[in-house]
């Protein structure tokens, strides 16, 4: 009889362990940024995820730590960093990153790119793990943009490979905006490969280059958003071999967001998920997910939107985790923790 596919889990995996699926949530709601009535921020959707995903059985919610200045200096520009710390950021500065300055704002955003950094450790120890925030993927090495103090992702990234625990990054951005800052910080970097799927004439206007960018028309529909991501994950380069897959999984390609106007439907952004999922399962690798935009006209239907997400998250765990065990078992240098 064969063994069962977790037995040939390395031990410092403690893959052995798990029967049921588990997935770390890091969650920094808690970290309120203080915004004038009426901002179209919607900093209460954070809570309220928190909430909705609290009672999925295999759900474990944490609270991470701040990420460094250390850390931050990874990839944002000193003199940015202490500007932000200070509150000394230019009014122009304050107006392209869309909050008003406040401690309360840095402490957030610090959480924010540690709830990544957290995600992303775990990660490489149980296949998948989520920040309930995240994906700020505007922020540029010296300067924020669009609600985006600093670039979560691309921290984690610079984080993970710092201590060798990663060599190659892809970078799966699925919200409805181009990750424009992702795209510029690693522009000259082999070894992270950036695709954007996003809404072509939303923001931002000036768009950078990524590695892989697919522009969509407004309204193109859950059939043609479906098609382009089977063709953008088909077209990554054949010796591009990333450790980790770093997935914004915005809620804002939805139908009812305020901000995105690619029309999909619940099924739709359902249907994306899963082809990310069986991504990441198919190559054996670790899957962090963040959860991006979301500006739902009704906020409801936003946080129903991130929890279906997380429960694929759930769903997909122990396969992932098998399969990443499944590569490491053969002796694949690039994935050993």
């Amino acid at each position: 009889m064969p063994a069962p596919a977790h037995a040939f889990l390395p031990t410092m995996l403690d893959f052995s362990l798990f029967v049921e699926p588990f997935v770390h949530a890091f969650s920094c709601d808690q970290f309120v940024l203080p915004l004038p009535t009426g901002h179209r921020f919607p900093m209460q959707k954070y809570a309220r995820l928190r909430e909705a995903v609290r009672a999925l059985p295999g759900i474990e919610l944490t609270e991470p730590r701040p990420a460094s200045r250390d850390e931050l200096a990874l990839v944002h520009d000193g003199a940015y960093i202490e500007r932000v710390f200070l509150g000394t950021l230019s009014s122009g500065e304050a107006r392209e990153i869309g909050f008003p300055w406040s401690e309360a704002m840095v402490e957030r955003a610090c959480r924010s790119v540690g709830a990544t950094i957290a995600a992303a450790r775990m990660a490489q120890k149980e296949g998948i793990a989520v920040n309930l925030a995240g994906g700020t993927h505007h922020a540029l090495s010296e300067r924020g943009s669009g609600f985006c103090v600093f670039n979560d992702v691309a921290v984690a990234i610079r984080v993970l490979q710092r201590e060798a625990l990663i060599g190659a990054a892809l970078i799966v951005d699925l919200d409805v905006h181009q990750g424009n800052g992702s795209a510029r910080i690693f522009s000259d970097d082999a070894s992270v490969f950036t695709l954007s799927l996003h809404a072509e004439k939303n923001f931002p206007f000036r768009k950078e280059k990524s590695d892989l960018d697919i522009g969509l028309p407004d309204g193109a529909g859950d059939a043609r958003y479906l098609d382009a991501l089977d063709e953008a994950l088909a077209l990554l380069p054949p010796g591009f071999s990333p450790d980790m897959v770093f997935f914004l999984a915005g809620a804002d390609p939805h139908e009812n967001d305020r901000l995105g106007r690619l029309k999909l439907t619940a099924a739709g952004l359902k249907e994306r998920d899963r082809k990310v999922f069986d991504f990441a399962h198919a190559r054996g690798l670790p899957l962090v997910v963040t959860m991006a935009g979301g500006y739902g006209r009704d906020l409801d239907i936003t946080v129903a939107l991130h929890r279906q997400t997380v429960e694929a998250a759930l769903a997909w765990q122990p396969h992932i985790a098998a399969a990443i065990a499944a590569r490491r078992s053969q002796g694949n240098p690039a994935q050993a923790a």
